[in-house]
């Protein structure tokens, strides 16, 4: 169930993609981006961000999961990967958010192993008290406490991705 008012507004969602573009736009002049989203969670943002963008990209996908329900299972699975070549381009790996650090590092250095240019990494939230693995963090969008969120590609059970705010969550017991 989802309780009380929206934590993030779909305006303040807004105006942080359009923020975090123009930074990253600025950081890339001249540069083309290749931009890879981490699915399911992030297709919303990953969307809002690349139109936002005022830089060349190319953009690929990656499926990846460890969580079941509201619980991280510490394996993570990759369902599909990425299929564009990565050797010698500037990788943008966008998230919705970083939680434990462990997932989004498995990536990271899945990306890092094929020879970037570079690599920078983006994530709409960050639950900084639940970290367990060090992720270097380019671009954050907001700083969140430890709780459980839905909406705007964030689920419980693959429900509540399309709601255009992000909100609490608690299971009802």
């Amino acid at each position: 169930m989802i309780t009380g008012k929206p934590f993030l507004t779909t305006e303040q969602i807004h105006e942080k993609v359009i923020e975090l573009a123009d930074r990253i736009s600025k950081d890339y002049s001249g540069k083309e981006i290749l931009a890879i989203g981490i699915l399911k969670g992030s297709f919303m943002f990953f969307a809002d961000l690349i139109r936002a963008l005022k830089t060349p990209v190319t953009l690929d996908f990656i499926i990846a999961a460890s969580y079941l329900k509201t619980t991280s299972t510490g394996e993570i699975k990759i369902h599909y990967d990425i299929r564009e070549e990565v050797k010698g381009k500037h990788v943008l790996l966008i998230d919705d958010i970083i939680d434990t650090g462990i997932s989004l590092n498995y990536i990271r250095e899945r990306i890092l192993s094929k020879g970037p240019a570079s690599l920078k990494i983006c994530t709409l939230l960050d639950k900084k008290e639940r970290r367990e693995t060090d992720v270097p963090m380019d671009y954050i969008g907001f700083e969140i406490p430890n709780q459980f969120f839905v909406g705007y590609g964030l689920d419980y059970d693959n429900n509540y991705r399309n709601l255009p705010y992000i909100a609490v969550f608690k299971k009802e017991t």
